[in-house]
């Protein structure tokens, strides 16, 4: 039965050998986790959030951040699982079409604060997690992903996993949790084709689900134990009906969490391999925006579906528009938090490169998705040149990785606005030694946010 199998490995997770390149790519998620956290907890709808909860500030062990506030876990799932998903910086695991970290990692921080469980329990907490989602979001896509959010649908599960770990229940337990989280998976793709905030909401309220099913289970709730492959479960109401059995082969013996892409730029994933190759082009024959007459990005099918937008004239916009990332590359050389400030997104030169963007399908990198997420980038100038440049993966991808000097830089630059200079290099160091330092790991892992920023991120 497909959910003893994975009960069985949750459960052997709390005291299997945890080999060190494992713990090692956890730490990198870990600290990736908390660089596209930080940002996003400073703007809406985290902010809206906090002020709508605030009656429930006081009462728990988990902390939500940036200030710290101590909060029950369930909230500190939900509202650190949303502010995470806000900026659009959090890892990928492209097999799934899928973004793991914000609902595991925002559910297991805050079940290891509550238990004050150790900086290793968190990080075994993690991978289990990682690696009981990242199969059932492999199993059920691409044909999942035409209608549902899979952050929010499959995120449930890296939650409730991490929880079931952390909290240290039996294998009856850790089934019921998984069994009950899986009514609760939602998340639909419309929240993303709008200009809304439901995006992010929908990791935190998976991290909030995961959590809630793994409390409820400890406690004699019990769910649906063939909620994934019954006649009428989430594998044929949510999919294709596919075959459970390939992706769940190697599970316990193969890593996925070491098989992750973390974000180069501050977008929708499905602009990368594009702004990556105008980038490339731009910096090879020193391709000045105001002499592109025209540009051709050439991807797959859902690329164009999820960010073929004609205009950008919102921050959310902006993050799922392929023209708008692949201009503003070109025009100012990168694609970070500063890209979609108003300023940026009304700069006439990028406005009017937009319109000289085409978007096609290209038939070769469609049939290679979504293991691969390619692009074609050609240029063609004002003075009669053109240039192309093919771009197998995503700077950030398993094949094109972040060293851990960039990772950190990435942190660095997203968490030092939010938390000061000192605070993000103590909270840095906290990460990568956070399974080292016994029962103080989790302990570590706190943010003090200095007086100036904390009234400026009030204002």
């Amino acid at each position: 039965m497909l959910m003893e199998r994975i009960a069985d490995y949750v459960v052997a997770q709390r005291a299997a050998a945890l080999p060190e390149e494992v713990a090692h790519h956890a730490r990198r998620a870990l600290l990736d986790w908390f660089a596209a956290l930080l940002p996003g907890t400073v703007i809406a709808p985290a902010t809206a959030m906090r002020a709508a909860l605030a009656e429930e500030f006081g009462s728990g062990k988990a902390l939500l951040y940036p200030d710290g506030a101590r909060v029950p876990l369930r909230l500190a799932a939900l509202v650190n699982g949303t502010a995470s998903h806000t900026v659009e910086f959090d890892d990928i695991f492209k097999d799934a079409i899928y973004h793991p970290g914000c609902p595991t990692m925002a559910a297991a921080v805050a079940a290891a604060q509550t238990v004050g469980a150790s900086g290793e329990a968190l990080l075994r907490g993690i991978v289990a997690g990682y690696e009981v989602s990242t199969r059932i979001g492999a199993t059920i896509s691409p044909a999942h992903y035409r209608y549902w959010h899979t952050t929010g649908t499959v995120g449930c599960f890296g939650a409730a996993a991490a929880v079931a770990a952390i909290l240290g229940l039996t294998r009856d337990q850790t089934m019921h949790a998984l069994g009950t989280v899986g009514t609760f998976a939602a998340g639909l793709q419309q929240a993303f084709r709008s200009d809304s905030m439901s995006k992010p909401l929908h990791a935190g309220r998976a991290a909030e689900a995961g959590a809630l099913a793994a409390m409820m289970a400890g406690k004699g709730v019990t769910g649906a134990l063939d909620i994934l492959d019954g006649p009428v479960g989430l594998g044929v109401a949510m999919s294709n009906g596919p075959d459970w059995g390939p992706k769940f082969a190697d599970l316990g013996t193969s890593w996925n969490v070491a098989r992750m892409t973390f974000k180069n730029h501050g977008c929708c994933g499905h602009c990368f391999a594009a702004i990556d190759g105008a980038l490339a082009l731009r910096a090879a024959h020193g391709i000045a925006a105001d002499r592109v007459a025209r540009v051709t990005v050439g991807t797959y099918r859902t690329a164009l579906d999820v960010t073929g937008r004609e205009t950008a004239r919102t921050a959310f916009e902006g993050k799922f528009s392929l023209r708008y990332t692949v201009a503003s590359a070109l025009v100012h050389g990168s694609v970070r938090l500063d890209g979609f400030t108003p300023e940026r997104l009304a700069d006439p030169r990028v406005v009017d490169l937009m319109t000289r963007i085409d978007l096609v399908v290209d038939p070769e990198l469609d049939a290679a998705f979504p293991q691969r997420r390619s692009a074609r980038v050609t240029i063609e100038t004002t003075d009669g040149r053109r240039f192309a440049h093919y771009q197998p993966h995503r700077k950030g991808d398993p094949d094109a990785p972040l060293s851990d000097a960039e990772l950190t830089d990435k942190f660095l630059e997203l968490a030092v606005p939010v938390i000061g200079d000192a605070g993000a290099r103590r909270l840095r160091d906290a990460v990568w030694g956070v399974d080292r330092q016994g029962g103080e790991g989790v302990a570590g892992l706190v943010t003090t946010v200095p007086a100036a920023i904390g009234r400026a991120a009030a204002e």
